[in-house]
């Protein structure tokens, strides 16, 4: 086991009650910020599996883990297409770890 876990993190997310974990706070931020639904939607699960996937503690950062989400609110509202593009991307290859063949169907691990 290592030795800072559980962080400060993982008790934060761990003591959530249901509808109320960090990703559903941010969402609703977001939509009260302007978000349009699908792409606040898009960036919920996206912080979602940043943390439950435990992607690097830089996309972590990128996905709203470190400033409460405020970036990801800026960057959808500023350039929604950038936001979705990256957002997607993010997920498409589980925070870089890899890609999913389409020809033969199997995820190709980076790792």
């Amino acid at each position: 086991m290592r030795p800072d876990y559980p962080s400060a993190l993982d008790e934060r997310v761990c003591g959530c009650a249901f509808g109320h974990y960090p990703w559903d706070d941010w969402e609703r931020a977001a939509l009260a910020a302007g978000v349009p639904k699908d792409l606040a939607g898009l960036g919920r699960l996206t912080m979602r599996e940043a943390y439950q996937h435990q992607w690097d503690d830089r996309l972590k950062s990128l996905c709203g883990w470190r400033d409460e989400g405020r970036r990801m609110t800026r960057l959808a509202l500023r350039s929604p297409g950038t936001a979705e593009k990256r957002w997607r991307r993010l997920l498409d290859t589980d925070g870089w770890r890899g890609h999913y063949d389409e020809k033969t169907g199997q995820w190709i691990s980076r790792l």
